[in-house]
Formats: structure tokens, C-alpha cells, sequence
């Protein structure tokens, strides 16, 4: 850490982005946060393809995406991808390309950033894997917050595409920050196995409990 970092630690110590109480400057989360965190074990299925999380969307994980995605806090990216890597079955992380699922280019625009590539970058560099980041978001850019599954999943039906030039991997590893209906995750891996992917799986940091 260089000595300009190590200053404005000392000036302004990372916060919990759950609680606020002092975390640690690569931890979003303060000790106590961290032993509320939601464990699961296993992997589901949506949409015919099995679904890996570490973690349970509620409480400090979901205080965690929410940073993400709703207050740039972009260096939390790092951390869920040291607990995806770390917390990961054999298997689930051997082999493939990392996909990113796409963002709508409105929102993309408005962030600032995609979530989901972050976290595939953040994962690549802990795996060795490759990132494809060769999906693409069409149609509303409107918000699936407060959407019932039936909403969610006709939101994105025929709304993700390949990117022009771009090829979808033999093996595909999609990734995304959250899990709720699994709507979005489907549409991907619809849209990759028409384009040629042979094997479509997914992972990401939490799931909404129950799914």
C-alpha cells in the first residue's frame, strides 16, 4: 500500500457499508456484519442451469450489493469476488469463460459501470479465467425493483443478444452481482446456447432466500 493510501486510511477509515461502524480497508464489512452473513450450500437450478451463491440476499450481503450497484462503492467487487472464489465447490470455477451479464446502456451510462463485469474481473484475476464480456442489453431500461416475477421475466425476454463480433464461449460462465427470479439469467443463457455455447452455468455473490 502506498504511503498516500495509508494516509487517507488514516484520514478517512473505510466504513462498514452495512452498519458504518470502521471496517477493514479491503473488507466492506465490519467483523460483526460479517458473522450475520447468510451462508448457503449448494447450487440451484434456474432456468435449466445450475446457479451457484455463497450467500443469502438479506442482511449485510444484501448491504453489500446494494453499495455496488446504488453508491459506486466499486472496490466491494474485490471482496465478493475473494468470497465466491474462496467459498466455491470443485468444478464451479475450474473451467470456462467468465460472462458478465450485460447492463442496459442507458443505465450503464448513468452508473458509470456494469456490476456484474466488475465482479467477473475481480474473479478473473483470483481464478485465472478468462473474461467474455460478449453480451449486450436491449429494450427498457426501466428498473426491476419492486417487479413481480412474472414482470421481471418479461422484461428481459428477447432483450439480451450477442454483442456485433463478438462470440459466445464454448463454455460459458455467467456472472452477476444478485439472483432473484433468475429471469435475466435465463434469457442469457437462451440467447449464449443459440449462439453456441455448449455448457451455460452461472454464479454470483448472493440469491434472494427461497429461489
Amino acid at each position: 500500500m502506498s504511503l498516500l493510501r495509508v494516509l487517507a486510511s488514516l484520514l478517512a477509515p473505510a466504513l462498514c457499508v452495512a452498519c458504518g461502524a470502521h471496517a477493514g480497508a479491503a473488507e466492506p464489512l465490519c467483523a460483526g456484519c460479517r458473522g450475520e452473513l447468510s451462508w448457503l450450500a449448494g447450487a440451484v437450478a434456474h432456468a435449466g442451469i445450475g446457479v451457484w451463491t455463497p450467500l443469502s440476499y438479506e442482511g449485510p450481503a444484501r448491504a453489500v450489493v446494494r453499495a455496488l450497484k446504488f453508491r459506486g462503492a466499486v472496490r466491494v467487487a474485490d471482496a465478493m469476488a475473494s468470497q465466491i472464489a474462496a467459498n466455491a465447490p470443485p468444478g464451479v470455477l475450474d473451467r470456462g469463460r467468465l460472462v458478465p451479464v450485460p447492463l442496459h446502456p442507458r443505465r450503464l451510462r448513468r452508473r458509470g459501470f456494469n456490476q456484474a463485469e466488475r465482479l467477473a474481473t475481480a474473479l478473473a484475476a483470483r481464478t485465472g479465467l478468462v473474461v467474455s464480456d460478449c453480451l449486450e442489453r436491449s429494450g427498457g431500461a426501466a428498473t426491476q425493483v419492486g417487479r413481480d416475477r412474472a414482470e421481471r421475466l418479461l422484461a428481459v425476454r428477447g432483450s439480451i443478444g450477442v454483442r456485433p463480433g463478438a462470440a459466445a464461449p464454448a463454455r460459458a460462465i455467467l456472472v452477476d452481482d444478485v439472483v432473484t427470479t433468475g429471469g435475466t439469467l435465463a434469457a442469457c443463457a437462451e440467447t449464449l446456447r443459440a449462439e453456441g455455447s455448449e455448457v451455460v452455468s452461472a454464479i454470483a455473490y448472493a440469491r434472494t432466500p427461497g429461489r
